[in-house]
């Protein structure tokens, strides 16, 4: 009875069977050992065809399970090794066994999981599973859920990078901004590497003249690349990357005038924020600033930063158009030297910027993936290898279809 019920727990069909059970108190294990019925025949796809063949010899093999209660649960079984009709001997796989040599399925499905919610040296320690194997199972299932991504429909994209580490250790992504997912990590952030996405996706039925937008900020590496790989995309200027580009020329102005004025010191964080998530004693600090018509370089700045900002509540094209011309003759008069340099980057950028309002893309979505490989990063306190930092790059923001490869997954 104790046989037939693990059988049914364990998903084991005929012709295998339960042939015992083993508890070891002490070790807080549980054994339990599968035979298969005498003249059973097996089946085995050889060159493209699915055909049935007897035992010719068997294989003593082990796997871990899923715990019983408090007991580490281990499976042993003898598998069949069949002789196909070339005379060649093949192990046939268990229909319990894992994609990692030593893991059931269902055990498998358990611990990818619980690496998309907490770090793999965790679950190492929970599940007393070497990280070193932990690493092996999680790069398997990654790499054949990245390859069978069906990338036909992918035209518009979205690229950033994320840093590795400290330095100038970069990662490109390349996300489909369409599914908000990342179809693509590759190591640098030079032009050529849009010449490697642009040759991978390929090998998943993705073509380089399909893509129609792409999103970036204005590295002329990725404005290169996007020109030479991606012939037929329009480029769209992340409007973040743009904000963040004017705030620096407002904070640079600010700068200068606070080596003249006190009344500045310590005031970083007022001119970059918007004014709705000033609190109330930055939006007092603020008013005290206006009211004392000191820092005037600086309040300029700041509220041509803040008409940068609603140049994109434009409700047509034709409006953006008129605003952004109206900024850059604004920003050019404006007699502040940091202000007049941006000004000109976004003219020297002008096409791309317009572009905006045609393709209402930006990288917000890139941004929120970023922040969650960098707790990532930082949980994990860095990754040992690139293949690791990447591998938990596609598990976190690329949606991928790991049922494929295991039927007990189910996504978070």
């Amino acid at each position: 009875m104790r046989s037939d019920v693990f059988q049914l727990a364990l998903h084991i069909d005929s012709p295998w069977y339960v042939k015992d059970v083993q508890f070891n108190e002490g070790e807080k294990r549980l054994d339990v050992h599968v035979d298969f019925k005498k003249g059973s025949c097996f089946e085995y796809t050889y060159k493209g065809e699915v055909g049935k063949y007897k035992a010719y010899d068997t294989v003593e093999k082990t796997w871990r399970h899923l715990n019983f209660f408090e007991h580490e649960t281990y499976i042993h079984a003898r598998v069949p090794r069949i002789q196909t009709k070339d005379q060649k001997v093949r192990l046939i796989k268990a229909p319990w066994e894992g994609v990692c040599p030593g893991f059931t399925l269902m055990f498998e499905s358990l611990l990818l999981q619980l690496c998309t919610c907490m770090t793999v040296q965790k679950v190492s320690k929970i599940t007393h599973i070497s990280d070193d194997k932990l690493w092996r199972m999680l790069i398997l299932y990654v790499k054949d859920a990245v390859r069978a991504m069906d990338l036909s429909g992918l035209e518009k994209v979205g690229m950033d990078e994320t840093n590795r580490k400290k330095g100038h250790n970069y990662l490109t992504l390349f996300v489909d901004m369409e599914k908000r997912r990342t179809v693509f990590v590759t190591e640098g952030k030079k032009h050529k590497t849009v010449k490697t996405f642009a040759r991978d996706i390929q090998g998943r039925k993705g073509s380089p003249k399909k893509i129609r937008q792409v999103c970036c900020d204005m590295s002329p590496a990725f404005i290169k690349g996007i020109g030479e790989y991606l012939p037929n995309a329009e480029i769209t200027f992340d409007k973040f990357h743009l904000v963040i580009n004017v705030n620096k020329a407002v904070d640079a102005v600010r700068k200068q005038e606070a080596r003249e004025t006190t009344i500045l010191k310590g005031t970083k964080y007022i001119f970059l924020k918007n004014r709705a998530n000033l609190t109330e004693i930055e939006q007092k600090k603020l008013s005290e600033i206006t009211m004392s018509k000191v820092a005037v370089k600086t309040m300029r700045a700041y509220q041509i930063r803040e008409t940068f900002q609603e140049i994109y509540k434009a409700d047509s094209l034709n409006e953006f158009k008129v605003l952004i011309r109206k900024w850059y003759w604004r920003a050019t008069h404006s007699r502040l030297r940091p202000i007049i340099k941006v000004a000109h980057m976004i003219k020297k950028h002008w096409n791309g910027i317009i572009q905006w309002r045609e393709s209402l893309l930006s990288n917000g979505i890139l941004e929120g993936f970023n922040s969650l490989i960098q707790a990532a990063k930082s949980k994990a306190r860095g990754f040992r290898s690139l293949n690791y930092f990447k591998t938990i790059i596609y598990l976190l923001t690329g949606k991928l279809d790991l049922t494929s490869n295991n039927k007990h997954y189910l996504p978070i």
